[in-house]
């Protein structure tokens, strides 16, 4: 038995622009993905099988997967599982034998923060390796996209900051990624250095509703990208600020009053520091200039918000 055990790191949005609908019901977006230290472990075990008839093959390749949180999904609604099923289809068709994960969670789930996404990209990596296979993070990122738009982003921030799976000097590589397209066309950018505090409301969002309620042309502030871009590159942090602005907030603020109410009782805490809604939602977050900030304002949050935390951006 083989097992490699991957840090599955979190993501927010720095900014998040929908410029249009598609035909086939997707939507083309433009936002800034930056990578967060809270993070999942997933453990993959591989156990290689015998050689079985082809009248066996169904049985040949097996998955398992366990969680410390009950309420998860433990077959194919499960991203991880998905993965697991997802390389096996591209590239282990030959192989015989049993794929174990094991998730121990700490993102909070459907909160907008790639909790599932970079659970299965962690999945990809470990098969990656525990298969010899030596894809590149191109190739793997082609793959993730079949199973989620925030997985390539999730591929390359777990390369970047798990040097141990040998792809952190790729070029694609990066904490910090543009993200074009349906969210899979993705350009690596300087980061940002930054203290957190995340809090989710007990709640759950559904990003396909949301989107579907969005109304575009009632949008009347866009990020700007270009000088988002810029300002992380230049370490400015006042025009950073200035373009944090997810357009998906139209909808949820004005759908879940709770989240409106969270990121207006963050404000209040912290001042006017930059604060904002990740993805679709519900979790809000907010820079915070010192750890003892994010820490203060975490206790507070805690005794209404269970699933509050200070984290930082990982650089």
């Amino acid at each position: 038995m083989k097992r490699i055990q991957v840090r599955a790191y979190g993501k927010i949005n720095l900014c998040l622009d929908v410029l249009r609908r598609l035909e086939n019901g997707y939507h083309e977006v433009e936002m800034v993905m930056q990578q967060i230290l809270l993070h999942d472990d997933v453990d993959v075990k591989w156990s290689e099988g015998t050689r079985q008839t082809r009248s066996e093959a169904d049985d040949a390749f097996q998955i398992e997967v366990s969680t410390n949180r009950p309420y998860l999904p433990r077959d194919e609604r499960n991203l991880a599982y998905k993965a697991a099923k997802q390389m096996y289809l591209a590239y282990g068709a030959e192989r015989q034998g049993k794929v174990r994960i094991d998730i121990k969670k700490r993102i909070p789930v459907a909160a907008g923060l790639a909790g599932g996404s970079c659970n299965g990209a962690a999945v990809l990596h470990a098969l990656n390796l525990l298969w010899g296979l030596r894809l590149k993070l191109p190739e793997l990122c082609a793959v993730g996209a079949e199973l989620g738009s925030d997985v390539p982003f999730s591929l390359m921030g777990q390369a970047k900051a798990n040097p141990e799976l040998g792809l952190a000097d790729e070029p694609m590589a990066s904490h910090c990624a543009i993200a074009r397209g349906t969210g899979t066309d993705l350009e690596p950018i300087a980061g940002l250095k930054s203290h957190l505090l995340l809090t989710k409301p007990p709640m759950g969002v559904s990003t396909a509703e949301v989107y579907k309620g969005l109304e575009l042309d009632s949008i009347t502030e866009h990020p700007n990208i270009a000088e988002l871009k810029e300002a992380l590159a230049g370490k400015n942090y006042r025009k950073i600020q200035k373009n944090m602005v997810n357009v998906l907030e139209n909808f949820t603020l004005t759908r879940y009053p709770k989240v409106m109410y969270t990121k207006n009782k963050v404000k209040r805490l912290l001042g006017e520091e930059a604060v904002l809604m990740s993805g679709s939602g519900p979790t809000i977050f907010a820079l915070c200039k010192t750890r003892e900030e994010a820490q203060h304002a975490c206790e507070q949050l805690k005794k209404e918000n269970r699933e509050t935390f200070w984290t930082r951006t990982t650089y």
